[in-house]
């Protein structure tokens, strides 16, 4: 085993893998760029070495940094966590040669499946069917207009090198092509120094459900079970769940199979997730792309399957089998995830820096909270706006909602914007609670917002003060009758009388005051009908 892993990231995920280290006796070593000196992560971890200033090209990208602070700390071993450098077969290459453990997949497969038109190749030749499309990069538009004709429109256009949902396109018809083409290129490029691109037939409202799969190298292949991942914005993921509402353990294990096959083509070791689309009428499913790391929504299956994913990598790197069979894999109750955000969901979702000036974090039964902020953190520029997630676990959906409801209600946070109150919306949306999921769902749940609003009309809006908005109003104004009355007692009794003279209220509702002249101390108001 490691005595000492270096984090080769930041915010909530470099906070899990501390505590993962912690559990394991391992010490945890932390990289920083100078925007985050004071970081939740820095603080937690034995060591840390500042990499660079605030840009993440210069620090949490920089390769030859964070493999240099690892060789000065006498770390053994780097885990990625998600993001940043997480799926780059060159970083994997770089800490192999600097002679140190890479806690993930070989470079080789990172960089096959890393490649969505080489993972759609590898799925093909695993015989796991995959959304109709090319197989190889576009070589033109030309060529684009050719097999967009051939399959029909609507198309997603979707750069080879891509995630996140950067170089990703709908086309609808031809005569958006072209922009659409142009548009997925440039930002490609921008995004992962690769402008290819390849062309996919849109599946009408698809589900996007993965499957989370694990590998030793000792030839043990598992999967975990599916995660549901159709509500998205901006092709980036924001709820998921373990299992998904489908609910058809027939579909899982066809899934899971073509999971494990795809998993054992490419020689895949530790711990992965193989992405699919779903028909959610037919049950047909179609190969996506593979995610060749740790996944953001990991705790849900964590949470279900009861197996710390994290902990499993760190073994597995270390040279240990797997920690179960697949025959021992059990899945109990059901977990949902929200990634909270600092963001404007009101205004498209736009980043919302800034400092944290409150925060009350929720707790209970069944509620886990992974977070990388505190009151005070700083929500940067420079970095993905995702601050926690928060997931809830239950017997089974409907506890896991009613939990995960309350939860979201005791969650605050004050000095930026977050997605909290969007999401206290959505877990009330009755598509939502019936599970009727597609990765349409946010823009028919915008949709259904504007109608139940009146679309927005004037009167509509100062009619539908919510029950949330009373509730404070009412908070607030009572708030401020305790204030007054903490005044009046510190004030004497004659400046009190005073004050009441000048009072332009009716005689009926006047405040009455009791004096007790034996103290001359005010005991209190009597009669207060405000």
């Amino acid at each position: 085993m490691f005595s000492k892993i270096l984090i080769a990231n930041r915010g909530e995920i470099a906070v899990r893998l501390i505590r993962a280290c912690r559990d394991l006796a391992i010490s945890p070593v932390a990289v920083y760029s100078e925007a985050d000196a004071g970081a939740v992560h820095v603080r937690l971890a034995d060591e840390a070495v500042c990499i660079g200033p605030a840009p993440s090209s210069q620090s949490y990208l920089n390769i030859t940094a964070i493999v240099e602070a690892a060789r000065r700390t006498k770390a053994e071993a780097i885990h990625p966590g998600y993001g940043f450098l997480a799926e780059n077969a060159d970083f994997a290459r770089a800490v192999a040669a600097a002679g140190l453990k890479f806690i993930g997949p070989t470079a080789a497969a990172m960089e096959r499946m890393g490649s969505k038109t080489s993972a759609r190749r590898a799925a093909v030749d695993a015989c796991v069917p995959i959304v109709p499309g090319t197989v190889e990069p576009l070589n033109s538009f030309l060529e684009a207009h050719s097999v967009a004709e051939q399959f029909g429109y609507p198309v997603m256009l979707k750069a080879s090198a891509g995630g996140g949902g950067k170089g990703m396109r709908l086309v609808a018809s031809p005569q958006e092509l072209q922009s659409a083409f142009d548009n997925a290129r440039s930002e490609a490029a921008g995004a992962f120094g690769d402008d290819s691109l390849y062309l996919e037939k849109v599946v009408e409202r698809p589900r996007h459900i993965e499957i989370q799969v694990f590998a030793d190298t000792h030839g043990n292949v598992v999967h975990l079970g599916e995660r549901e991942c159709s509500i998205q914005r901006r092709h980036q993921k924001v709820v998921e769940e373990c299992p998904s509402p489908i609910n058809d353990t027939n579909l899982r294990q066809r899934m899971g199979e073509a999971a494990v096959k795809i998993a054992r083509a490419v020689a895949y070791v530790g711990a992965g997730t193989v992405e699919f689309l779903v028909a959610d009428a037919t049950r047909e499913f179609y190969f996506l792309e593979m995610n060749t790391r740790l996944q953001v929504e990991h705790p849900v299956t964590e949470l279900v399957t009861g197996i710390d994913m994290v902990r499993e990598q760190i073994m597995v790197a270390a040279g240990a089998r797997l920690s179960f069979s697949q025959e021992e894999i059990r899945w109990q109750g059901h977990a949902i995830e929200c990634r909270v955000y600092a963001e404007d969901p009101e205004n498209n979702f736009f980043p919302s820096p800034g400092t944290i000036s409150f925060l009350q974090v929720p707790s209970g039964p069944g509620i886990r909270e992974d977070s990388g902020v505190r009151v005070n953190s700083e929500v940067s520029v420079h970095y993905d706006p995702m601050i926690s997630k928060l997931a809830a676990w239950g017997r089974n959906r409907t506890e896991t909602i009613d939990r995960l409801r309350r939860a979201l209600d005791e969650y605050q946070v004050g000095g930026i914007k977050t997605t909290l109150a969007f999401f206290r919306e959505i877990v009330r949306d009755e598509e939502f609670i019936a599970g009727r999921l597609d990765t349409g769902f946010i823009t028919s749940f915008n949709e259904r917002r504007e109608t139940a609003r009146g679309f927005g009309s004037p009167q509509t809006e100062e009619i539908e003060i919510g029950r949330r908005d009373l509730a404070l109003i009412a908070g607030a104004i009572h708030y401020a009758k305790l204030q007054r009355e903490a005044s009046l007692h510190r004030q004497p009794a004659g400046e009190v009388q005073n004050r009441w003279k000048i009072s332009r209220r009716p005689a009926s509702v006047r405040q009455r005051t009791i004096i007790d002249k034996r103290s001359s101390r005010l005991r209190g108001p009597v009669g207060d009908k405000a």
